[in-house]
């Protein structure tokens, strides 16, 4: 279904079809469906009581807008579902009708059918994740020797190679996978539990009904119900918080190297992206646009959520209430940041010339740090940085290269030979450990599970 226009750049199309009013109603009936059919199983309730129920479970049966205004004074959408539901079922079989919504609370039917929503919701984001990574992957191979500024506090600093920057963004990424990953699997839990968390109404098969219900839905079945210890769903809305900041780092660094000034790497072009309404000349960073907005967005959602864990007793006022737009907004959040890096990663444009312009535009100063240990070990290093600091500020005054400056300086004509001086120009020879560390990184986000895909 087509995002609405207000959450446009909050959502994708899939996401918001697996969080629309008929997705949610479809989720809340579908728990109804099933613990009818794991009380039947277990003699509770008849077999055509579930039969009955299962017949009038039909999304189209029901009117959203009245579901909507109902809830909102019920205080809970699966009050007035389950009244609605039990009409239905009332108008074909009168008796079954008492064995619909039965030992169950209005909580149960609420918190998992959005537990059943979210499980429907991993699998998209995980594969636009993994393509990111996939993207990133191939970056690195094919950028491994490509060199290009550091920057520090938004400055110029000494050379790095964009392989391995491309890796510390996929390092993590495929990090902030795999918290979402286990946070996903711990928190994908049945709730049932009844008035008070005991299921007292349905006697001692209370941990069986559950068993059956969970199987029914595919959820696995905790030890006991958990209507105020919302620690699972906490741990994945932070899982979305920590991994929405790490693909936000990677947008803003692309998003920099976009700036015209810059120029060294921009998103793939496609019809209608990263245009401009009144310049045409403009190429926009969209894609990283999106995923800041959800990595600004975020944080604040994982603090409306962790607000929210302190709730009363067995069951809460207003903490519960919360959380449903909380929720699916970072989890949506989460879905379209990791669907634009994933467009990012893959088709980013490289321009590997400019990179080098700009390394030559620095006047060789980000070099300054080279020759200063250099000199050190024969000046001491006080001495070596006086030196650096001065040749640097009259290599920028004077718009020259720093060797050159250095080549007329004989404090240090004195130590180093013009080969020596020339040499501290080249890029390629102070990377330190740039490799290693690249390779390290794309090494860690190799699945243990496939040791074949594992580099020598």
């Amino acid at each position: 279904m087509p995002v609405r226009l207000v959450d446009s750049l909050a959502s994708t199309e899939p996401l918001a079809e697996i969080f629309s009013d008929r997705s949610i109603l479809q989720a809340m009936l579908d728990f109804e469906v099933a613990l009818a059919r794991a009380e039947s199983r277990l003699g509770i309730i008849p077999q055509a009581a579930v039969e009955a129920i299962a017949a009038a479970a039909n999304p189209d049966a029901f009117d959203l807008a009245v579901l909507s205004r109902s809830t909102l004074r019920a205080g809970t959408p699966s009050i007035p579902l389950a009244k609605t539901l039990i009409d239905l079922v009332r108008s074909k079989d009168a008796a079954a009708a008492g064995f619909v919504h039965y030992g169950a609370t209005s909580q149960d039917v609420s918190d998992t059918a959005l537990i059943l929503l979210l499980k429907r919701a991993q699998p998209l984001i995980e594969s636009d994740l993994l393509c990111a990574e996939e993207g990133l992957r191939k970056l690195s191979e094919q950028h491994q020797s490509t060199t290009m500024l550091g920057r520090t506090l938004l400055q110029a600093a000494p050379p790095i190679t964009l392989g391995l920057k491309a890796a510390s963004w996929l390092a993590a990424l495929n990090r902030g996978r795999k918290r979402l990953t286990e946070s996903f699997a711990e928190a994908l839990v049945l709730q049932f539990g009844g008035a008070v968390g005991t299921l007292a109404a349905i006697g001692d098969k209370g941990p069986m009904v559950a068993q059956g219900l969970a199987d029914e839905l595919g959820l696995i079945c905790p030890d006991a119900p958990w209507h105020t210890n919302r620690d699972r769903l906490a741990t994945l809305v932070c899982a979305c918080g920590v991994l929405a900041g790490s693909m936000g780092k990677i947008a803003r660094d692309v998003s920099l190297l976009m700036q015209n000034e810059v120029g060294e790497a921009s998103e793939p072009e496609s019809s209608g992206r990263g245009g401009s309404s009144t310049m045409p000349h403009k190429r926009n960073p969209t894609g990283c646009a999106v995923t800041l907005a959800a990595a600004t967005r975020v944080p604040g959602l994982v603090a409306s959520y962790l607000s929210a864990m302190v709730q009363e007793h067995e069951r809460a006022v207003g903490g519960w209430h919360s959380e449903w737009p909380t929720v699916t907004a970072a989890v949506q959040a989460t879905g379209v940041a990791a669907a634009s890096i994933a467009e990012i990663a893959e088709g980013l444009s490289v321009d590997s010339a400019r990179m080098g312009e700009n390394l030559t535009a620095t006047g060789g100063t980000i070099y300054a740090e080279k020759a200063m240990i250099l000199l050190t070990a024969k000046l001491g290093r006080d001495k070596a940085h006086q030196l650096l600091e001065e040749a640097a500020r009259n290599a920028v005054t004077q718009h020259r290269q720093l060797v050159e400056v250095l080549g007329e300086m004989p404090e240090v004509t004195k130590h180093l030979n013009p080969a020596a001086i020339k040499q501290l120009a080249v890029a390629e020879d102070y990377l330190g450990s740039a490799e290693i560390f690249r390779l390290q990184q794309l090494q860690a986000t190799l699945s243990p599970k496939n040791p074949a895909e594992k580099k020598d």
